[in-house]
């Protein structure tokens, strides 16, 4: 016959073990409900899909869309070969600013209007200057030292560019000699208006 104090603690042992496991039985069927709630079903993403699909349809009927910016237009970039500044380049021009980015990008763009900025000097030694300081940079940002993309920027012939600088200031100042002197025969009377002028103070006196 088996101690009852023994078959007593085996009667607990046990019934705590059956409670225990009931109660992580409770616990993963009140977790898989929350699971299936919070991970959207594949009819889910068929709604939603086919709602967004009808609200376009919807906007496109009422005319929402239409004449919008660049509408028939190109995309801007398309074509061309793959610039890894693209977006940095395009924002800096797009809100028109000037001095940001990197060495690469600013030398470049400055690159492009070199002539325009050399144009707004009135003397050869400050065009001379300015061309030798912009060759100064170059050779500066391709060392690398600040980090930032490759530059490609060429150098440029000092002399050249100040040669063509010159041929540019000559050939304005012709062009506007031109317009003084066109709009001086403008505002001249013609031969028949001097001569009618003429005769008109002989018959005065």
């Amino acid at each position: 016959m088996s101690d009852p104090r023994e078959a007593a603690a085996r009667y607990r042992a046990e019934q705590a073990s059956r409670d225990a496991g009931a109660g992580q039985a409770e616990q993963e069927a009140s977790e898989k409900p929350a699971a299936a709630a919070s991970r959207p079903s594949a009819s889910t993403w068929r709604e939603r899909s086919a709602y967004v699909e009808t609200a376009i349809q919807q906007a496109v009927r009422r005319g929402e869309f239409d004449n919008l910016p660049g509408a028939g237009k190109p995309l801007a970039g398309l074509g061309g070969s793959h610039d890894p500044d693209w977006w940095l380049k395009r924002k800096i021009e797009a809100e028109g600013l000037t001095g940001l980015g990197p060495p690469a990008l600013l030398l470049r763009t400055e690159y492009a209007d070199l002539d325009a900025r050399m144009d707004e000097h009135s003397r050869e030694a400050d065009v001379r200057e300015a061309l030798e300081d912009f060759n100064r940079r170059v050779i500066e940002a391709r060392r690398q030292l600040l980090g930032g993309p490759p530059v490609v920027t060429p150098l440029v012939d000092v002399d050249e560019r100040v040669g063509e600088w010159r041929e540019r200031r000559d050939a304005a100042a012709r062009a506007a000699a031109h317009a003084r002197a066109a709009e001086r025969e403008v505002g001249r009377p013609s031969w028949r208006e001097r001569r009618a002028t003429r005769r008109a103070r002989r018959t005065q006196r």
